[in-house]
């Protein structure tokens, strides 16, 4: 079976020995991912956070194939609990069609503390003839 990754530009990936996303088969496996812009910025907004954190791991999946539509579970840790509408409805937004199983965790914090959520998803989608 063919692994294919996906990087995303993260300082991390290197230094820690990850990827963005693995895809083997059919399987997609995004890692978890921050809310941080290219200029290593973060918005303190909850809600813009999590915008930011799935829009990296939608784009992952798409470089390896994939859609939103190919989601079948996410996870969100959130350092705070009075976050978790605001980053609820961002996953409503996004993944409201789709509903795949889901988690969401508060956790005591992030790698940043700037970061009020961190999110991952696995996926499958439709093998390459």
């Amino acid at each position: 079976m063919t692994r294919t990754s996906a990087r995303s530009g993260s300082p991390f990936e290197a230094s820690i020995g990850f990827s963005r996303a693995v895809r083997v088969g059919s399987t997609v496996a995004v890692s978890g991912t921050a809310p941080v812009w290219p200029d290593g910025t973060v918005d303190p907004d909850p809600a813009v956070q999590a915008r930011r954190c799935w829009e990296i791991c939608l784009a992952a999946l798409t470089e390896l194939g994939g859609s939103v539509a190919d989601v079948v579970r996410t996870r969100q840790y959130v350092v705070s609990a009075a976050d978790g509408d605001a980053i609820g409805a961002v996953h409503g937004e996004v993944f409201g069609e789709v509903r795949p199983a889901s988690t969401m965790v508060v956790v005591a914090g992030l790698l940043d503390p700037r970061w009020k959520v961190e999110v991952e998803l696995d996926a499958v989608v439709e093998e390459s003839i």
